[in-house]
């Protein structure tokens, strides 16, 4: 096992630090202490060939100036809340509104735009980076001084990253943190993701409105193939059907996925060309299912351009907008409470 570091760049004049963890089978994670953000994922296709399957940058700079989260961990909210407003035990919240006058993943100036604080732990079989912040009274407009502790951990017996959460607040608060990883297994980005095989452990989804919010429906997914991943499927008919919900999403998905939390890997993405296949299980609820629909423009991604599909997120965690629908799993966490999520991402490949 094996972590290096070096410096990626400055913030504010404060240093920005790169972080790998290698083990010995060659997979490894880079990752900085600004927004816990995940830079790269090396992982070997079934010929053993090793490439990055995030999309991400080489740069601090392109970091802060890209409005698609890539690689973040986000919150103290992660998804939208209506007007940016909530109430929590009769007192009434006004947070951030940085998405058309909605609150989106924690704010311009959220969890996944400052430094962190940052601990390396090593042993023969685990590699970890412990990050740690205390979100102020206040930040963004959210309730409670907050203070999170998020692990990064690789291991020798298999190709896999664990992220875990831990958190507590000196008053009642929301919080639904995520980290925002676009995966893409083609390997450094030969292809969109239009033809991954993705499978789901889901029997419902949430429909969305036109501002993306969830309309408080949970509609089941026998009710509309489309939307029905047990069995596994492309996302490629997605792009081109005449149905609300995709279009409203930007001709693909954007859709809050409750899971069958009885059923583990909650998610599982497949690349047949390279072999690659990526299997997520969390003790999170819900999964947010984002195909990219709109982070092509004019910019370019380690040298490629920038297109739609080019990659995918799995948002694992509580339904957004969760204070309006009480019929949603909570993400009210209380005073002096403790909050814990674990989402574990395990790669392997298939044979031809």
């Amino acid at each position: 096992m094996e972590i290096s570091q070096k410096l990626f760049g400055h913030k504010n004049n404060q240093p920005v630090t790169l972080y790998t963890l290698k083990n010995d089978r060659g997979f490894q994670v880079s990752c900085i202490d600004y927004g816990c953000v995940i830079t790269e994922i090396i992982t070997p296709d079934r010929n053993g060939k090793l490439e990055n399957v995030v999309l991400g940058f080489d740069t601090f700079e392109e970091y802060e100036n890209n409005p698609h989260f890539f690689g973040a961990l986000v919150g103290r909210f992660a998804g939208r809340i209506k007007d940016g407003e909530f109430t929590l035990d009769g007192t009434s919240y006004q947070v951030a509104q940085n998405a058309n006058g909605h609150h989106l993943h924690g704010g311009a100036q959220g969890l996944h735009a400052v430094i962190w604080e940052s601990k390396v732990i090593t042993s023969d079989q685990e590699a970890i980076i412990e990050f740690t912040y205390v979100s102020p009274d206040g930040e963004e407009g959210f309730p409670g001084n907050v203070s999170m502790t998020v692990r990064y951990c690789i291991n020798n017996d298999r190709n896999q990253l664990v992220i875990s959460y831990r958190a507590t607040s000196d008053k009642t608060t929301l919080l639904n943190v995520t980290n925002h990883s676009y995966f893409n297994l083609s390997g450094n980005l030969k292809k969109t993701v239009l033809d991954h095989e993705l499978t789901m452990a889901s029997d419902y989804y949430l429909d969305v409105d036109e501002e993306l919010l969830p309309t408080g429906n949970l509609v089941s997914v026998t009710e509309d193939s489309l939307f029905d991943f047990r069995r596994g499927k492309t996302i490629r008919q997605a792009t081109t059907a005449e149905h609300t919900q995709t279009k409203l999403a930007g001709n693909g998905y954007d859709h809050p996925f409750l899971l069958n939390r009885a059923k583990q890997p909650a998610v599982q993405l497949t690349d047949a060309e390279s072999g690659r296949t990526l299997m997520i299980e969390t003790t999170e609820p819900a999964v947010v299912f984002y195909t990219g629909n709109h982070i092509g423009g004019p910019y370019t991604i380690r040298g490629t351009a920038a297109e739609n599909q080019l990659g995918m997120c799995f948002e694992t965690q509580g339904p957004p907008d969760s204070a309006r629908h009480a019929h949603f799993p909570s993400s009210i966490l209380g005073a002096d409470e403790e909050f814990k999520s674990e989402t574990t991402y395990t790669f392997s490949q298939i044979k031809r």
